[in-house]
């Protein structure tokens, strides 16, 4: 969903085209205090700030902001912008924002994966260690079996999407 902050008649228009274009409902309120309950109720991917009443009320629109999560911020002015300018201008930021988004995700698996690689060899081991040993109760030994599972698992789902593909397909 869009949130469109936009006190002009012409903002019930641009919203249909938006809606219409990028196929994403879109929702329409006057000022930054409307904008500022709407996030507070609702999951947004892109907001969308009139200039003239960003320009206006900076500190407001700065707490506005603030308050994004992961929407794309988008400041446009519509005084001089048509509908088509405005649905290349919020495709670009959704897809900038999308590219931003998926980078994180990357680096925060890849600090994640480091700092539970020795960890998960470590299990590994263990339990490895642990099933040679042929005095194990038949429980204990699927016990171990589960759990040298799960770590396995765990790994899988740290590695990036592109190894993880390759791997799954390798065991299929």
């Amino acid at each position: 969903m869009i949130l469109l902050i936009w006190s002009a008649e012409r903002a019930v228009e641009c919203a249909q085209v938006i809606e219409r274009t990028l196929d994403q409902p879109v929702r329409i309120v006057s000022n930054l205090d409307n904008a500022c309950e709407e996030l507070k109720s609702g999951m947004y991917s892109a907001v969308l700030v009139d200039q003239w009443i960003y320009e206006n009320s900076p500190s407001k629109a700065d707490f506005v902001f603030q308050h994004l999560g992961s929407a794309a911020a988008i400041i446009v002015n519509f005084a001089i912008s048509a509908n088509d300018r405005v649905v290349r201008t919020v495709k670009t930021s959704l897809e900038q924002r999308r590219r931003e988004m998926e980078m994180a995700r990357r680096q925060a698996c890849s600090a994640l994966t480091l700092e539970l690689k020795d960890e998960l060899t470590a299990l590994a081991l263990c339990c490895g260690t642990c099933l040679d040993d042929p005095t194990l109760p038949a429980v204990t030994v699927e016990q171990l079996k589960r759990i040298e599972q799960i770590g396995k698992e765990i790994e899988l789902k740290l590695q990036p999407v592109q190894k993880r593909e390759a791997v799954a397909g390798a065991q299929a």
